[in-house]
């Protein structure tokens, strides 16, 4: 029983078992924002910028440290655009889980350096690959003095390939305060982005950026 309430707080970022996560934010508003891992690439993350430039909205990319630097034009762009830039590991290892806490925070840092060469600032939040969480990821998140983020709306983006499927999934019960986690290296992404963006204001809710929903600065 034990065993499966340690992997229970291990692969479910929500249950806070061994730290402290934001996965939603607190509020009667019907207000949401969108985050998206795994970027910056060239598919589709520049794609995905215009569908967000497009409808004038505003969102957090948790970037991957070699990613970043394959694109570094591209992370510029996002954080020129008003979108706000994370940290996502620098290899988004399979086994970065199973990372020593000192590896970790090599990684973080890595990471954390690349963003601030490009843009200037540090980012504070973090989401750790595939939002796993366990003794030595606490570890490197309170070494780094992190805010660990989650999510309250998994879109799946990166298994569903039917855009109907993965449109009724994302929007049959949105409530204020959901952090939804998208990927920007996904084409069922970019193809559903401005139906959902669409659909969500006819319902009545604003898309903020996630550190104005959160009321938590972004960078040091």
């Amino acid at each position: 029983m034990y065993s499966l309430v340690l992997f229970y707080g291990c692969y479910f970022i929500s249950s806070k078992f061994f730290i402290q996560t934001v996965c939603r934010a607190n509020t009667d508003k019907k207000e949401i924002a969108l985050s998206f891992d795994d970027g910056p690439a060239q598919n589709y993350t520049p794609q995905v910028l215009q569908v967000l430039k497009t409808y004038n909205v505003q969102a957090a990319f948790f970037c991957i440290g070699k990613h970043i630097e394959a694109n570094k034009d591209l992370l510029k762009q996002v954080y020129d655009e008003g979108h706000i830039i994370g940290n996502h590991s620098y290899t988004h290892d399979t086994w970065f889980d199973l990372f020593s806490s000192a590896k970790m925070s090599a990684e973080l840092a890595a990471t954390d350096n690349i963003i601030k060469n490009i843009t200037g600032r540090k980012p504070v939040f973090f989401r750790p690959p595939y939002g796993v969480i366990n003794p030595n990821v606490k570890k490197a998140i309170i070494n780094g003095n992190y805010i660990p983020l989650g999510w309250s709306m998994r879109s799946y983006d990166t298994m569903i390939r039917d855009e109907k499927k993965l449109l009724k999934r994302i929007t049959r019960s949105v409530k204020p305060g959901d952090i939804f986690l998208f990927h920007d290296t996904c084409k069922i992404t970019l193809n559903i982005l401005p139906i959902f963006i669409q659909g969500l204001r006819q319902k009545g809710f604003r898309i903020v950026r996630l550190d104005k929903l959160l009321q938590i600065n972004a960078y040091e």
